[in-house]
């Protein structure tokens, strides 16, 4: 708190527009603040370089690339940049303020993700760099700290600080691994040529993060994990999640390869895999076979229960229905050794008995004749179940080799999934298996020309020369984007929310360009554009304001203070207040002297009227000790009464009392005691009453005196104690005028003191 008072740069309006209320973050090259837009009254957030940086050419390069980088960018999943400034003074970007957490804060908060949240999550962050990577910039420093969740799950990608355009030679200014080290790229980490796919195998990284809870490179040492990303082999993500569908670590481990052209092409083909696997979570791909090979070649114990889930769509023939995987062994008293099994030898039956080899003869020939009644009835049994499973196995034959018209077909297979293939491609691919027929050609959120949709779900089984109808994406819907140059902002801004795309907008100077009015679009129109993309409008704010330093208007004329804002370029403001100054002087103003603003920026003065304003005096009495019954004191200024103290009880006023008196100048008044039993009334004294000083002074008096004329004074017999009459010094006193001033801030022991 103690360094958010000492920050200069909270409570500045940048531009004459943006005031900065609240730091709110820090990274290595600027700080963000919390601000408000005094134009749009929105909240937004301002990102400032900071001062050690500024005349660093290369930090200042890369804050300048960040803004020229932010500003090509145009998505709902990419926070919006509004304006830019750039001046010898200070460097700024404006940009949209998020209401949330970083994606970092939510995984730490979660541990573990669910599958559903963890793709959720990614295929926003692939939009958001499948529209940066196709304007040519590559992010560089994808990491869940560079990420954030608004609170309906939506994401925001943030922070392309050491982003560069791709089109240039690939790497960094200095050639430098830029990044954080957890979720670095090998080719990054180094310092070798970067790309889109760089920001994909740290989209990878984040995912395995996700779904385990844990890093794939963990370590103290930085530079021992920059080496494992070069070097290590991924820990297989089901070591630490089991149940993780081989599916997903398929996509984790694609996008995590260490040779760039092993991975995932672009952002849109890791879409498309994460598509297919929301369609058919159990499905895999076939890139790590390893993953979910032949059961055949693991022993029983290695997790069988794994290989059949997932087992490829293209498998041999006798491979064992998944069912006999799951089925419990007949417990007929005899032992399958599963050695002969996995390693290719004949099924010896070996019996096992828990009796004694020297058991008696009875006991043999009882296992004797057992054993000779079992075998036949045995075998009999085996008999029929062969008998019954070779009709079954006919007549289920049968009804898959013949189809309605009595026509021999191939047996069945898995429908493979056609989404996001091309028609012509699905044909090659899968033309020797069925027939693919176009039903339709819609819009979708699919490329042009892609397979959206198919009336045979993937992996449901399909005939050899079944017919399936799929749906071909015509793209996006398109609408047309007018031409708005000149046209008023709110105008142009209904038309583009009617077309259902979004409003970005900018603000310039502009001496051609009428205030409030459309200077250009980006795109600029006409042009045809998705329901949903951003349009970016440049609004007009007239005529190019420079800055000027605020004068020191204070102690000026009215009229010559009018004068000096117009010379520079200001507007000022008067607001007349009573004051003794002389009338027409200027008293304060609303921006400090020397400060640096746009010209026009209104400044309010304040201006003397001349008139003092009233002051408050409190005038204090002390009350004797022995004083009694119900009193008031009034104070008179020519016969008219001025003002008066509440009616008070001596036993309950705790030595003293007083009014309050407002005015002007300097007074003298005098002061009356009045008993509110007796209705008598005795003088108290005279006081002068300074109200510029906020002090008085009491010339003469006799306060015991008064009490006792009124009969305010308890007696014992027919003699006054010392204190219900005044003595010879205070008579004196009271004939003798007191020069004694007391501030109106004083007790009223001071008062008793001074009055004796």
């Amino acid at each position: 708190m103690e360094k958010d008072r000492n920050d200069k740069n909270i409570g500045k309006m940048l531009d004459g527009r943006y005031e900065i209320t609240e730091r709110i973050g820090e990274g290595g090259m600027a700080d963000v603040y919390r601000a408000t837009d005094v134009v749009d009254h929105k909240t937004i957030a301002v990102k400032i370089l900071k001062k050690e940086f500024a005349e660093n050419e290369e930090f200042l390069r890369r804050f300048r690339n960040e803004s020229k980088a932010i500003a090509m960018l145009s998505h709902p999943n990419i926070v919006k940049i509004f304006d830019v400034g750039f001046s010898e003074r200070i460097q700024f970007i404006v940009m949209e303020y998020i209401d949330g957490i970083t994606l970092n804060e939510y995984m730490e908060q979660q541990g573990q993700l669910g599958w559903k949240d963890a793709v959720h999550f990614i295929l926003q962050i692939l939009r958001a760099l499948q529209h940066a990577h196709s304007k040519g910039i590559v992010h560089r420093d994808i990491k869940p700290q560079n990420i954030m969740m608004l609170r309906d799950g939506t994401i925001k990608v943030m922070d392309f600080g050491i982003a560069k355009f791709a089109r240039e030679d690939g790497k960094t200014g200095t050639d430098k691994a830029i990044g954080t080290v957890h979720y670095i790229s090998p080719e990054q980490a180094r310092g070798g040529a970067t790309d889109a796919k760089s920001d994909l195998y740290s989209v990878g990284v984040m995912l395995y993060e996700m779904v385990t809870g844990k890093k794939p490179f963990d370590t103290d040492n930085p530079v021992s994990i920059a080496v494992m990303h070069m070097q290590a082999k991924v820990p297989l993500p089901h070591t630490i999640r089991p149940d993780l569908q081989i599916g997903l670590e398929e996509i984790i481990l694609k996008a995590m390869e260490k040779d760039p052209a092993d991975r995932y092409q672009s952002a849109r083909d890791m879409m498309d895999d994460l598509q297919t696997f929301k369609e058919n979570p159990d499905g895999v791909f076939g890139y790590y076979p390893e993953l979910f090979g032949s059961v055949q070649e693991e022993p029983v114990q290695e997790d069988l229960s794994r290989a059949p889930l997932y087992a490829p769509l293209d498998e041999p023939e006798d491979y064992p229905p998944e069912d006999d995987y799951y089925d419990e062994p007949e417990d007929d008293g005899y032992y399958d050794d599963p050695q002969d099994d996995y390693y290719g030898g004949e099924d010896d039956d070996v019996y096992y008995d828990d009796d004694e080899d020297d058991e008696d003869d009875d006991d043999e020939e009882e296992y004797e004749e057992s054993r000779s009644l079992f075998v036949p009835i045995l075998s009999a049994v085996i008999i029929v179940v062969i008998v019954v499973a070779a009709v079954l196995f006919t007549n289920v034959l049968s009804k898959m080799l013949r189809n309605d018209e009595g026509v021999n077909t191939a047996e069945e297979k898995l429908m493979p999934s056609l989404i996001g293939l091309d028609l012509q491609e699905a044909r090659l691919m899968y033309g020797d298996l069925i027939k693919i027929e176009m039903i339709s050609a819609e819009y979708s959120s699919y490329d042009k020309d892609k397979i959206f949709d198919q009336d045979i779900k993937p992996n449901d089984p399909v005939r050899k020369g079944a017919q399936v109808g799929v749906k071909v994406s015509l793209g996006a819907r398109k609408v047309t984007l007018q031409d708005m140059t000149g046209w008023d902002f709110e105008t142009a801004k209904t038309q583009i929310n009617t077309l259902g795309l979004q409003v970005d907008p900018r603000s310039a100077y502009d001496p051609e360009v009428e205030e409030g009015k459309v200077i250009s679009t980006d795109p600029p129109g006409p042009c045809e554009m998705t329901p949903g993309e951003y349009v970016r409008v440049t609004v007009s704010r007239g005529k190019n304001a420079s800055q000027v330093i605020v004068p020191n208007f204070i102690g000026q004329q009215w009229d010559l203070a009018r004068t000096m804002a117009e010379g520079n370029d200001l507007v000022v403001g008067k607001e007349d207040v009573d004051d003794s100054a002389p009338e027409g002087q200027v008293l304060a103003q609303n921006v400090d002297p020397g400060e640096e603003v746009t010209e026009g920026t209104p400044i309010m003065l304040k201006v003397s009227t001349g008139k003092a304003k009233d002051q408050s005096v409190r005038v204090n009495f002390a009350i004797p000790s022995s004083a009694t019954g119900l009193f008031k004191i009034v104070l008179y200024e020519d016969g008219a009464e001025k003002a008066r103290t509440s009616q008070f009880n001596p036993e309950y006023a705790l030595g003293s009392t007083s009014l309050n008196i407002q005015g002007t100048g300097t007074h003298d008044m005098i002061a009356m005691l009045t008993n509110e039993t007796t209705g008598k009334e005795a003088r108290i004294g005279t006081y002068r009453i300074e109200f510029d000083s906020g002090t008085y002074t009491p010339l003469t008096y006799d306060i015991n005196g008064a009490f006792d004329t009124v009969g305010g004074l308890k007696t014992t017999g027919s003699s006054s104690t010392s204190d219900t009459k005044p003595t010879d010094s205070s008579q004196k006193t009271s004939s003798t005028e007191v020069t004694t001033t007391t501030k109106a801030s004083e007790q009223p022991h001071t008062d008793a003191q001074t009055e004796g």
